[in-house]
């Protein structure tokens, strides 16, 4: 693969890219959900309006340090790179949780779901794993 920017491989860049929207997708989700908030039948799925609501502050906030990390990513910085691998892993959880909870057709969840698979498999791939180890 042809590498840019340096040292940097196009499939780190590819990374922070997915980063960034794997982060909007989640950010997207969590004001979806306040948007929900009237509608009982979904609130029942999250077994009250509490949880309902913690769920979507948590997703907010993954979203937005997920995208905010995506520069530390194109950097290189093992650190973001770990914090980002964690936070995907919460990201495919909640959104296994909510595409259950969700009433209708959860295509975006779906969406999401796969994105975070793809960042989690593309940031411990051989050319990343050196890319972030240099």
């Amino acid at each position: 693969m042809s590498e840019v920017q340096g040292s940097r491989p196009v499939t780190v860049t590819i990374i922070g890219l997915l980063a960034f929207i794997a982060g909007a997708l989640d950010m997207v989700s969590g004001v979806v959900l306040f948007f929900l908030l009237p509608v009982q039948e979904v609130v029942d799925g999250f077994g009250g309006t509490g949880p309902m609501i913690t769920a979507a502050t948590v997703s907010i906030v993954i979203g937005l340090v997920t995208a905010v990390l995506a520069g530390g990513l194109l950097r290189g910085s093992q650190g973001a790179r770990l914090i980002v691998t964690v936070l995907q892993v919460l990201s495919v959880i909640g959104s296994l949780f909510l595409a259950v909870a969700y009433l209708g057709i959860p295509v975006g969840e779906w969406i999401g779901i796969a994105v975070s698979a793809v960042v989690l498999i593309l940031l411990w791939t051989p050319k990343a794993s050196a890319f972030f180890t240099r």
